[in-house]
């Protein structure tokens, strides 16, 4: 009898939410005691419809923000930046006027409570907290980005005293739509399969939208994660505009589950990372009770402190953590379209964006009580943090590569962006075996007010207080990027080792060495952007050769595995046009090209020898699609066409059984489930010559087809005693590897490893799915150590596996290859260190001898 009293509230709220789906007035958001001003103009007024009826398109976003900006003297606006696909990215400030008059002397005392040299001396009594509305980096979690077009008109026409002295004390960023070209590709979908009269039959097309779906950005990278390593335009300008206000609190707003109600942070106490400071934990919840509060007002169930975590700094809610703030994460219950049925009942669109302003006028209200609070930890916090650097025992953290100087120049650009003090060597000094140069190096000095989140960027933590995580466990960034560092203690680093402080920074310039030659050009591959330079000569036409062994020149220059040979007789250019197009490519390579004046090398290989293969261009298909992980290989896509100027056909999985295959050589397979394309028509054009690289369950797909002979380990039957039914979820989620680094070793005389000089690699981890070592002595040039992990958790079963397994595997079907690899050799474009496994397999797939392959023979 109580089950069907509690379905049938259910269905009368689930009707309430529909009838207001359909004609949702402005009172049904807006606060019931706010006069609001008539000579502003409505969201209706502008846009045509009310909130809630129709999904915001970006355009139109867009266009609201610049017309209430116009129309308020409360708010200015600015474009902070522009998407891939060059959609602007806005941010409004949102202040009374008589702050606006001071904007600027507000902004510089604000930034300086981050400064302890000068925080002290601030009366913060007199000071506004800065608040930063961000709403959905998710493209298809959109009740955030049309909640903030009532937001906006709420802080633009609100009237009466209370809003006059919520202005005086607070400056109110809002970002509208942190993730423009996903947005609009979620509204679009939506839109465009609306009913007149709303279906909320969850089997609707209206609910499932087409791959890759609106989540993420052009490149299908979740930007939720890329707050660290900022590979994207839209971060890029964000981050930027964050620490020219180092604002107190910042709101992220997403969506979760349809059958959900509402979350708010803070989320789990045992999954906070241990850099964030305790008072900021306490802060969260004391925030929450206003949350909780307004949302009891109106109605709304809720939860907090559950099921969401504080650790990965890459994320919007957790990046404020380790910079003086506090950052909020909201998770909505998603109506995915605009009614759709739950079992709370029938959850409407407009239900869910009232939910989200109504917390965004709780986290206003709760800035402005506790201002005074907000403002003491900001200032607090830098404090603490430099008195902690002088008592670390990392006084810096020095990391550079002799060989590869863009790899480095990567990374103190990342760096830098986060108001971090680099600096390089004043003279050239070596540790640990490794020698370091003001050319080749960058040195951070830890004693400075972003001390935390140095500490969090390089830091290699293995021991945790929780084995779950909601994201990844370990991103260390020297180690991403695969280059030499070192921590310099106290004894090893004195100030005066800090040479010339940088300010510009830019990518390194190449250049030819030795003047034009008559007779061929030389590069080695160790560059990160030689795979860039190499395409660039194959879509000219010039042919190109790769050293399959080592050599040294008469004047004792040695040339690596991997160096590639440029020709000057037989190409189709002549002698001046070439020398002309290696300056262009070497200048902007960041690589030296070595003009060679004989092919008589004193020692190793000649240039004429038969080790000297000749290189086809890559001709490269990439299947996408349904089944597909969309993050994956959109990271593959991303590197090829942003990065390496590469062109990459992309074709979806219901597709490739139709197409002709003849004018590709390389096919990429990320992570995802391929039932649906032919495995007949996949090997056979492997065996006429073709290269496979498949990653993550592509691997497992293949193998359990046969196509290449990949081994992957057997799970061994389970002998765990009887357990606790409370505790499944806790024990099942233990063994993910939901992201730790681990070392591998290469073999540099291998193809796949051309252009690595350390025979030790860390390599990036976030499966379960471990390769048996082939019967072939020469088919896994890439093997996991006997003690793998370097940063991260992993539970002990899951060590044993890893331990001594292959990390890359290559097979050998008929004429062509099967390289298998179980990780994502391009995490999140910040994993650069792999970078060149993935290139070296589409470049050099061609030119590794079948016979070193693991063979369907040595396989039987």
């Amino acid at each position: 009898m109580k089950n069907l009293k509690a379905f049938a509230v259910a269905a009368m709220l689930g009707l309430n939410q529909l009838a207001t789906a359909q004609q949702t007035e402005l009172s049904y958001y807006l606060p019931k005691e706010v006069q609001y001003n008539k000579n502003v103009p409505t969201p209706k007024e502008l846009l045509g419809y009310n909130v809630g009826e129709w999904h915001v398109s970006h355009d139109q976003l867009a266009m609201y923000m610049r017309q209430m900006a116009e129309a308020s003297d409360r708010m200015t606006i600015v474009e902070y930046g522009r998407t891939h696909e060059n959609r602007p990215l806005y941010l409004l400030t949102v202040t009374s006027p008589e702050n606006h008059k001071n904007i600027e002397t507000i902004k510089a005392n604000h930034k300086k409570l981050t400064n302890p040299t000068e925080s002290g001396k601030l009366n913060i009594k007199d000071m506004p907290a800065v608040v930063w509305m961000g709403y959905s980096v998710h493209g298809n979690e959109p009740s955030g980005s049309n909640a903030s077009l009532l937001a906006v008109y709420h802080l633009a026409a609100a009237q009466g005293p209370e809003i006059e002295k919520l202005l005086k004390e607070t400056v109110i960023l809002i970002d509208p739509s942190i993730n423009p070209d996903g947005l609009n590709r979620f509204a679009s979908w939506v839109n465009s399969h609306r009913s007149k009269n709303l279906i909320t039959d969850s089997n609707s097309a209206e609910f499932e939208e087409a791959w890759p779906r609106g989540r993420t950005n052009h490149y299908w990278f979740d930007l939720n994660r890329d707050w660290l390593p900022l590979q994207h335009p839209e971060s890029r300008g964000r981050l930027a505009k964050f620490h020219e206000w180092k604002p107190n609190v910042l709101t992220d707003h997403h969506e979760m589950g349809t059958n959900a109600t509402f979350f708010f942070q803070p989320g789990i106490p045992s999954r906070n990372h241990p850099l964030s400071p305790e008072n900021g934990f306490k802060l969260t919840q004391k925030i929450g009770t206003y949350h909780a509060k307004a949302l009891d007002k109106i109605g709304s169930f809720y939860y907090t402190e559950e099921s969401y975590d504080d650790f990965y700094y890459g994320k919007g809610s957790t990046y404020p953590d380790v910079n003086g703030a506090v950052g909020i994460l909201f998770e909505q219950a998603s109506s995915r379209g605009h009614a759709q049925e739950s079992s709370n009942g029938i959850l409407s669109f407009p239900f869910t964006i009232r939910n989200q302003f109504t917390t965004t006028l709780s986290t206003l209200e709760a800035a402005q009580a506790m201002r005074e609070e907000l403002l003491a930890h900001q200032r607090d916090f830098y404090k603490e943090s430099l008195n902690e650097s002088k008592k670390a025992p990392a006084k810096a953290y020095v990391f550079g590569s002799e060989k590869d100087k863009a790899k480095a120049y990567h990374l103190a650009e990342i760096i830098k962006q986060h108001q971090i003090e680099v600096y390089r060597p004043k003279e050239t000094f070596k540790i640990e075996n490794i020698t370091y140069t003001p050319e080749n190096a960058y040195i951070i000095p830890t004693e400075q007010p972003q001390y935390k989140l140095i500490e969090g960027m390089f830091e290699r933590r293995t021991k945790f207080q929780d084995s779950l995580f909601y994201d990844i466990s370990a991103w260390t960034f020297p180690l991403a990027f695969d280059l030499d560092h070192t921590a310099l203690s106290g004894k090893n680093f004195k100030n005066s080792q800090l040479g010339q402080k940088v300010n510009e920074i830019s990518l390194p310039k190449g250049e030819v060495i030795g003047g034009q030659s008559n007779y061929a050009y030389v590069f080695e591959w160790h560059g990160y952007y030689a795979p860039r330079a190499l395409n660039m000569l194959m879509e000219r036409g010039i042919a190109t050769r790769v050293a399959t062994d080592k050599f040294t020149t008469g004047n004792g220059k040695q040339f690596d595995y991997g160096s590639i040979l440029i020709p000057v007789t037989g190409q189709s250019v002549s002698a001046d046009e070439l020398h002309k197009i290696l300056q262009e490519v070497a200048s902007q390579n960041a690589i030296q090209v070595h003009a060679m004046g004989t092919g008589f090398t004193p020692q190793g290989i000649k240039l004429g020898s038969p080790m000297m293969a000749t290189l086809q261009q890559p001709k490269i298909l990439m299947l996408i699609g349904d089944g597909v992980n969309s993050n994956d290989v959109g990271e593959a896509w991303h590197l090829l066409d942003e990065r390496f100027n590469m062109k990459p056909t992309l074709v979806t999985t219901d597709r490739f059984n139709r197409v002709g295959l003849n004018k590709y050589n390389v096919i990429v397979m990320a992570d995802g489930n391929y039932n649906n394309i032919s495995k007949d028509k996949m090997r056979s054009w492997v065996q006429q010559g073709g290269t496979v690289v498949g990653m993550g369950d592509a691997v497992r797909w293949l193998a359990d087809n046969g196509i290449g002979n990949i081994t992957i380990k057997k799970s061994e039957n389970d002998t765990t005693p009887q357990k606790p039914y409370a505790d499944m979820s806790n024990t099942s989620g233990a063994q993910v590897i939901g992201g730790a680094i681990f070392e591998t070793t290469l073999d540099l005389t291998h193809p796949l490893a051309y252009g690595y000089t350390d025979a030790q690699m860390p390599i990036f981890r976030s499966n379960t799915l471990f390769l048996e070592r082939s019967k072939s002595p020469y088919a896994n040039p890439v093997m996991y150590t006997a003690n793998p992990l370097m940063a991260g958790y992993i539970s002990k079963p899951n060590l044993q596996k890893v331990k001594n397994s292959a990390a890359v595997d290559v097979s050998s079907v008929g004429s062509g290859k099967v390289i298998a690899m179980p990780d994502n050799p391009n995490f999140r474009a910040f994993w650069y260190g792999t970078n060149k496994l993935f290139l070296n397999s589409i470049f050099f797939g061609q030119i590794i001898s079948g016979s070193s392959a693991r063979t369907e023979d040595a396989h039987n």
